[in-house]
């Protein structure tokens, strides 16, 4: 039978190790997939680069429109990145009835309501499994594996940089300014991070992943996203003591009234497997109603684990590409009429009505009378104290100081309760500087 062929659009980082590994596992891949699979086509902008990297046999072009054009490619691997120019060639190749693999979680994110609709329409695949936490299965465990569960919420580390950073300031008690320039240096961050330390990256994430929990459109523009540029490490270390630790997480949580979608850096119990997931790895729990919790752990980025995935989604379209439309996964697990499109249905809840509990941490005056007024704010607001710890003031300010930390652990109340009761504390005379939040996820 004739092997598929495919054209790489960009054979950077994850495209190199995508022509690499499908040559060096060439025969199990063929194995498992029932015909060859062969990149016959590059389109980079640098010709002699991405010649020496593929070497003869494979046709090197600089206009990606070529790869789209010729007529004997079956996939195009869209590894270009960006909401720009790579959203105009996966819209060109699907038009020109090219099925399509991505690792572009960014376009996927904020348009992908737009391109699911136009694979639809011209009966072609749309495969994305490198576009979250890289070589992790987690839109297949999604989207198959778990298909019998009612999804109630998932919770995931899906940005290295920000848990290297983050175990980093646990590990060696920096603050996050010192440990971003290391990572820099490392090579684990950007030199522009922008899009990793403020929580953007995670957020495309988990955009995708809770279209496919629960069967909405991909709404990136309704998510809330807090990155860990404003974590101090001696939260990291109160957070340490009291049992925590603390996480960038991205959650997507149903509730009756509708779906929480949610990236920012959360407190989880030292004792959970996730808390424990350090450097640059990532890590996924999914909690289905017939499974209960599961927990997906592996190397979220780079370029043979990202191949990995790329791979995976090349041998999935190489098996359905003469099946019927009808019988093939949908693209966001559900079939696409059952798509929940309207808002009444489930509805992104805004930030003020999310469900959460809280650690706080106050610098106060070591007066008399303060901890009274700070714990009758939060009751008169409703919110029930788990946890209070006030530190000794020569602990906090050396010998003399006339300062402290207070530290609250609450349970659960609705956002906008919090940000009332804040709002009241932080007007108090005896609270010195802007009081930290960081919200608490029990994962239990």
């Amino acid at each position: 039978m004739k092997s598929i062929q495919v054209g790489l659009l960009g054979i950077g980082t994850v495209g190199s190790g995508t022509y690499n590994v499908l040559r060096r596992n060439q025969q199990e891949i063929q194995r498992r997939a029932g015909r060859g699979i062969e990149v016959t086509m590059v389109a980079d902008l640098d010709v002699d680069r991405a010649k020496a990297l593929v070497g003869p046999g494979v046709a090197v072009v600089n206009d990606a429109r070529a790869v789209i054009a010729n007529p004997d490619i079956d996939i195009v691997v869209e590894l270009i990145g960006g909401y720009g120019i790579a959203k105009a060639l996966v819209l060109e190749a699907i038009e020109a009835g090219k099925h399509v693999v991505t690792a572009n979680k960014a376009l996927l994110a904020v348009h992908g309501t737009e391109i699911f609709a136009a694979a639809h329409r011209k009966g072609v695949m749309v495969a994305f499994e490198a576009a979250v936490a890289g070589g992790i299965p987690i839109i297949k465990a999604l989207r198959e594996g778990l298909t019998a569960n009612r999804i109630q919420w998932v919770a995931g580390i899906i940005n290295g940089t920000t848990n290297f950073i983050l175990s980093e300031m646990r590990d060696k008690g920096l603050d996050f300014s010192v440990v971003l320039q290391e990572a820099q240096r490392l090579g684990y961050a950007e030199a522009d991070p922008t899009f990793d330390i403020e929580g953007v990256d995670a957020a495309h994430k988990a955009t995708l992943m809770s279209a496919i929990a629960f069967g909405i459109p991909v709404q990136f523009d309704k998510a809330y996203v807090e990155g860990i540029t404003r974590l101090g490490a001696q939260d990291i270390q109160y957070a340490e003591q009291l049992g925590y630790r603390i996480k960038l997480l991205g959650i997507a949580k149903r509730r009756s009234s509708g779906i929480e979608l949610r990236v920012h850096p959360s407190l989880v119990p030292a004792k959970r497997l996730i808390a424990n997931v350090e450097g640059a790895m990532n890590a996924v729990m999914v909690h289905g109603d017939a499974v209960g919790t599961t927990l997906y752990y592996g190397k979220g980025a780079g370029s043979e684990p990202t191949a990995s995935a790329v791979i995976a989604d090349l041998v999935d379209i190489t098996r359905l590409h003469t099946a019927d439309t009808a019988q093939r996964v949908p693209h966001l697990a559900f079939q696409p009429d059952a798509i929940s499109f309207n808002e009444g249905d489930l509805p992104v809840l805004p930030m003020s009505e999310v469900v959460t509990s809280y650690y706080l941490r106050l610098r106060v005056a070591d007066q008399a009378g303060v901890l009274a007024k700070v714990t009758g704010i939060l009751a008169d607001a409703g919110i029930s104290i788990d946890a209070v710890i006030q530190r000794e003031a020569d602990e906090v300010g050396g010998e003399g100081s006339t300062q402290t930390d207070l530290i609250i652990l609450t349970h659960d109340c609705v956002e906008a309760q919090m940000d009332a009761a804040i709002a009241h504390m932080q007007a108090l005379p005896t609270v010195l500087t802007a009081i930290t939040r960081i919200r608490k996820e029990e994962l239990a």
